[in-house]
């Protein structure tokens, strides 16, 4: 009897060990399998695709989410596994995220973690006026839209400096954004940006200029915007306007009068539009416009609180997006026959 109780336990304890033994080789081989889903490359259908963790989602939703974009590589556990151990679990953050098709279970949950959300970029353009920038707003699709009906000066309280015009008043800059930002958020940013730059701009203006105040240097700044595009241009230009209003001449430039026919401009400037009366015509009123003609950029900026120095009080287009600088009347009609009339 004794000996067939030693040997029934003898092979009680031969199954255990063999059961722990089988137990730990299937735990081995499945810690294996699941570092290696950590750090596998997920088969995507698409080079990148995008998922939306929205508030008061569960990680289970967000585990839904992947499954419907196609993501099929790991068991439901084992993806629960690595976003308690990364933390995930605690700290969902909510937005929309990018998955790519190099991406891993390890570096997705980690954008989850760090709210590493997909970025938007808006542009406003150097030389856009408020109608140009409204419809480009207008157009984004991810923007949340919120101007349609909004005035101008009900735009401005929005952005925080009412009574101010509101044209010209936003920096022309790239913005980032995430989906959910509206329009308005969008042009709070370039107004602060475009106040920081200008209050900037007049704190390191040069001595002896006709401008009074930071808004008048703001005015001057978008019409040097709209005369060029060459960046070694802009403070010769920005010259000839600053000798100019010290002289009393008009500033005569094409931009303003364009400015003030507004949306029936047509593309092409008469001399009945030259000699037709409105705020913004240079040629018929002296002095700077009422308001900026358009978004200038840091450096029409700088060039209009540091002009360069010289003689000339004329310029007229070669055609080729430069210009010849003239110092009399008589060169620079001249310069006119050379340029303009011969090319018509």
């Amino acid at each position: 009897m004794k000996a067939a109780t030693r040997h029934f336990f003898r092979a009680l304890l031969l199954v255990c060990l063999l059961g722990l033994g089988l137990c730990a080789a299937a735990g081995w081989w499945l810690y294996q399998d699941y570092r290696a889903f950590v750090d596998q490359p997920m088969a995507m259908s698409a080079e990148e695709q995008i998922f939306e963790v929205r508030r008061g989602d569960s990680f289970r939703d967000v585990l839904a989410g992947l499954r419907r974009l196609g993501i099929q590589e790991g068991h439901d556990l084992y993806w629960r596994a690595l976003a308690w151990e990364l933390g995930v679990m605690r700290r969902l953050q909510v937005g929309e995220y990018a998955v790519e098709h190099d991406s891993t279970p390890r570096k997705l949950l980690l954008r989850l973690e760090r709210g590493d959300v997909v970025q938007y970029r808006f542009t406003l353009i150097p030389g856009w006026n408020l109608r140009d920038l409204r419809a480009a707003l207008a157009a984004n699709p991810v923007l949340v839209q919120t101007l349609a009906g909004r005035s101008d000066e009900s735009l401005m309280e929005a952005v925080g400096s009412p009574g101010l015009p509101a044209e010209g008043q936003f920096l022309p800059e790239t913005y980032q954004f995430t989906r959910g930002s509206s329009d308005l958020d969008i042009l709070k940013r370039a107004h602060l940006a475009l106040r920081a730059a200008l209050q900037q701009a007049w704190e390191s203006r040069v001595p002896g200029l006709p401008l009074e105040t930071p808004e008048q240097a703001l005015v001057l700044a978008s019409i040097i915007e709209k005369e060029t595009g060459q960046a070694g241009e802009r403070r010769e230009i920005a010259g000839v306007f600053i000798r100019r209003l010290k002289l009393g001449m008009r500033l005569q430039t094409d931009p303003t009068v364009i400015y003030g026919i507004g949306a029936a401009f047509d593309g092409n400037l008469t001399r009945r539009h030259l000699e037709t009366d409105t705020p913004w015509n240079t040629y018929t009123r002296a002095g700077l416009p009422p308001t900026p003609i358009a978004l200038a950029s840091p450096a029409a900026l700088k060039a209009a609180v540091d002009p360069a120095e010289g003689e000339t009080l004329y310029f007229v287009s070669r055609g080729d997006g430069t210009h010849h600088f003239s110092r009399t009347l008589a060169e620079h009609n001249a310069a006119v026959r050379r340029y303009q009339l011969r090319r018509r």
